[in-house]
């Protein structure tokens, strides 16, 4: 799919306490280390094979939060959003959100969020059933000034480029994400290849929701 905007952002979107408060209240949760399927297997389950590739990919810690609240305070900005900028997805449900603390050395390597098949009617929730990922949100819950690295960036793919005197080549797109302030939220096409580069210091705090529908026709 082409679009015209492949990601779109409100900066300063969610109140600086609404942010505290959410990091509030993940860290009252037993964090995990994170991972990248959809069986949603705990870090304690993988094989030694399975953690070293899955250190290839991500190497940070997260929290399921479903708080109602917290819900209440983002899906007006993913709706806009979904408006704004002309995707217009069908959606009807959200997964639980993650809560994600990066630290220093750690990240999450060029990934899509969305699966190869819909999830199976054995899922956790019925919900779930024969739907896809359509929409993943970030929200940034740390100030810029607590961490150093730890950029969001998004690679649309190949584009065409003119060489002088060498004719033309293609070269990888790769947009580094404008929203930076705590508090922002952005909304992209699950289907988007994006990481999240090292943080160099600091901690960077986030939350990801992810909205699903019925698959593309």
């Amino acid at each position: 799919m082409r679009f015209k905007s492949y990601y779109h952002y409100f900066n300063n979107a969610i109140p600086k306490k609404i942010c505290d408060d959410i990091i509030k209240t993940a860290k009252q949760y037993k964090k995990e280390k994170a991972y990248i399927d959809n069986k949603k297997k705990a870090f304690d389950q993988l094989d030694l094979v399975e953690r070293n590739n899955l250190k290839d990919f991500r190497d940070s810690n997260i929290v399921w939060l479903n708080e109602k609240w917290i819900y209440n305070e983002i899906l007006p900005y993913i709706n806009s959003a979904n408006q704004a900028a002309g995707w217009n997805f069908q959606w009807d449900w959200a997964e639980t959100a993650q809560f994600t603390i990066y630290k220093p050395g750690e990240y999450y390597n060029w990934h899509y969020d969305c699966f190869p098949e819909p999830y199976k009617n054995n899922d956790n929730d019925r919900n779930y059933a024969g739907k896809i990922r359509k929409l993943s949100v970030t929200v940034l819950l740390s100030d810029p000034e607590d961490y150093v690295g730890g950029e969001l960036e998004f690679d649309y793919g190949e584009k065409e480029i003119s060489l002088s005197k060498k004719g033309k080549t293609l070269e990888s797109y790769v947009d580094t994400c404008r929203a930076s302030t705590k508090g922002s939220v952005i909304v992209f096409p699950s289907h988007i290849y994006h990481r999240v580069k090292p943080i160099i210091k600091g901690t960077r705090y986030s939350l990801v929701i992810w909205c699903l529908g019925w698959p593309f026709h």
